[in-house]
C-alpha cells in the first residue's frame, strides 16, 4: 500500500502523489473499499480516484535517484523497440504504454527516433501516431525521472543528452 504524500507511476496518467487513502461517499460502492486519490504532477486540474486493490491498472512507486541514474547512463544500452508489423507495432507501444515500465518506456522512445530518422532520410514524412506515442512516452518517462532526480522536468533531457555525451 502506498502512503499520503508519496509519489507513484500510475498507467495512463505518468507520475501520481498520493493525496488521501478513504473511503468514496458514493451510491453503490462498498464504505469499506479504499481509494486512493491521486493527483497528476505533470497534468493540472486533474484527480484520479483508484481503488486500493486495483488489479488492473498498473501503479507502482518511481524509481529512486539511483535507479534514474543509472538507466540514464547506461542508455545506450537499452535495446531499441523494434517490430517492423505496424499494427504489432501500435500493439507493442499500447502495452508499453499501459505497463509504465521505464526501461521499455525508453525501448520504445529509441526505435520511434531511429524509425523516424530514417523515414526522413528516405524523404518520408514521420508517421503521427509515432510522434504521439513518442510524446506519450517521453511525458511518462521525463516525469519519472524529474520527479527521481528531484529536478525540473523541462532539464531532463538536456539532463540525459549531457549524461550519455560524457560515457
Amino acid at each position: 500500500m502506498f502512503s499520503v504524500g508519496e509519489y507513484i507511476v500510475y498507467s495512463g496518467n505518468g507520475v501520481c502523489r498520493v493525496e488521501a487513502i478513504g473511503t468514496m461517499d458514493i451510491e453503490g460502492i462498498s464504505k469499506d473499499r479504499q481509494f486512493y486519490t491521486l493527483i497528476p504532477v505533470f497534468s493540472t486540474g486533474k484527480t484520479v480516484f483508484v481503488p486500493v486493490d486495483n488489479k488492473k491498472v498498473v501503479m507502482r512507486p518511481v524509481i529512486s535517484k539511483e535507479e534514474a541514474e543509472l538507466l540514464v547512463k547506461d542508455i545506450k544500452s537499452v535495446e531499441p523497440l523494434w517490430i517492423r508489423d505496424d499494427k504489432k507495432r501500435e500493439n507493442a507501444y499500447k502495452e508499453c504504454m499501459r505497463e509504465c515500465n521505464i526501461n521499455s518506456l525508453v525501448g520504445m522512445i529509441k526505435a520511434i527516433h531511429l524509425r523516424t530518422r530514417e523515414r526522413l532520410e528516405e524523404g518520408k514524412h514521420a508517421i503521427a501516431s509515432d510522434e504521439r506515442y513518442e510524446k506519450a512516452a517521453k511525458e511518462f518517462f521525463y516525469g519519472e525521472l524529474a520527479i527521481a532526480l528531484n529536478m525540473d522536468k523541462d532539464k531532463v533531457e538536456d539532463y540525459i543528452n549531457k549524461t550519455v555525451e560524457e560515457k
